[in-house]
């Protein structure tokens, strides 16, 4: 069962959200938390595998709370999708170099939340490929100078090109396709740059493919 936290202020917007979850065989909701406050005590508690996370939340807001849940080692398996009312908030960047996951908008259609979670617990996808390439547009235009790639050099070669062409926006089936081999090797080979990067997740690996200067602005395709 995927377990998941609900951090939402709004009561109307959590009993929607159980009623879709808990009606799924293989996903529960753990638990239900109204402020930032209270999702971090909840997270820590439940260890729950997905935290769908208000960005605006009294006492401490889902930024906030999401750096603590993503830089505690014992809740390094704790994935967090952030919620926001409008898909290109100006905190959902900030969002994703905080750790969180991916993000969605609260009106998004049910099968494509119920994906998502899935989606988040395999580490496989950094939600819609149309919200992804936006989302990357989006913080190459904001993204800071390039660090010191001295990160790259614990990669193959075969590996830097599969996490350029993740930093681009491809999901493992197009990655497959331009490197001509299967669907698995290209999945193999994102997990093991993952590993090696000490990456969360998609979403982190994008953050990293930018922030080493492996990709740069304009390169989006």
């Amino acid at each position: 069962m995927i377990r998941v936290l609900l951090a939402d202020d709004q009561s109307l917007v959590r009993a929607g959200f159980k009623a879709l979850l808990d009606a799924q065989p293989d996903i529960e909701v753990a638990g239900e938390a109204a402020d930032g406050q209270e999702t971090l005590r909840l997270a820590d508690e439940l260890r729950p595998d997905v935290v769908l996370m208000d960005i605006r939340m009294p006492l401490l807001d889902g930024l906030a709370a999401t750096r603590r849940i993503t830089g505690a080692a014992d809740l390094r398996n704790v994935k967090v999708i952030m919620l926001t009312t409008f898909e290109l908030d100006e905190y959902v960047f900030e969002a994703i170099r905080a750790g969180a996951s991916g993000f969605l908008v609260k009106d998004t259609e049910p099968d494509e939340l119920l994906r998502a979670v899935r989606a988040v617990v395999e580490g496989d996808a950094l939600l819609s490929p149309g919200v992804t390439r936006r989302l990357i547009a989006e913080f190459a235009a904001r993204s800071k100078e390039p660090a010191a790639a001295d990160v790259l050099t614990r990669l193959t070669e075969r590996e830097r090109e599969v996490m350029a062409l993740v930093g681009i926006g491809l999901s493992n089936e197009e990655i497959a396709r331009r490197l001509v081999v299967s669907p698995l090797t290209a999945k193999t080979h994102v997990s093991r740059t993952m590993v090696k990067l000490g990456a969360r997740d998609r979403a982190q690996l994008v953050v990293l493919a930018y922030e080493s200067g492996l990709v740069r602005p304009g390169w989006l395709g």
